[in-house]
C-alpha cells in the first residue's frame, strides 16, 4: 500500500466526471520539461498504457517515488518523494489543474 499524490482538473481526484488532461497535453508538458521523459511501459506489461512519466533530475540517492502516470483523465504519482512533489506542482500549474492527495488535502495554490 502507499500514498498517491493526484494531478488533476476535477473538484476532487476521485469524481467521476469532470475536466480531464488527455494524454496529448501530459505528453506535451513532459516533452517541454528537460527534468521529465517519458518512459515505455515494462516488458509483459498487459494494462492499458499509462503514460507514464519520470523525474530524470531526481538525486539517484532516492529514485523512489520518482515516476507520474497519466491514467483515466488525471496524473498520479505513488509515494512521491518531496522533490517530486515540488515537481507535480510544477506541472499541474502547467496543466492548469491542482495537485491533491489520496485524503482530499490540496499541495499548493
Amino acid at each position: 500500500m502507499g500514498y498517491d499524490l493526484h494531478i488533476t482538473r476535477r473538484d476532487d481526484w476521485w469524481d467521476e466526471e469532470g475536466p480531464e488532461i488527455t494524454t496529448a497535453e501530459w505528453a506535451a508538458v513532459v516533452e517541454a520539461d528537460p527534468a521529465l521523459e517519458m518512459v515505455p511501459p515494462p516488458p509483459g506489461w498487459n494494462e492499458p498504457p499509462q503514460w507514464s512519466a519520470e523525474m530524470i533530475t531526481h538525486p539517484p540517492e532516492n529514485r523512489m517515488g520518482t515516476a507520474m502516470h497519466w491514467d483515466s483523465g488525471e496524473i498520479r504519482a505513488k509515494n512521491p518523494s518531496d522533490i517530486l512533489i515540488g515537481k507535480m506542482r510544477q506541472v499541474a500549474v502547467a496543466l492548469k489543474a491542482r495537485v491533491q492527495g489520496d485524503d482530499g488535502e490540496f499541495y499548493g495554490g
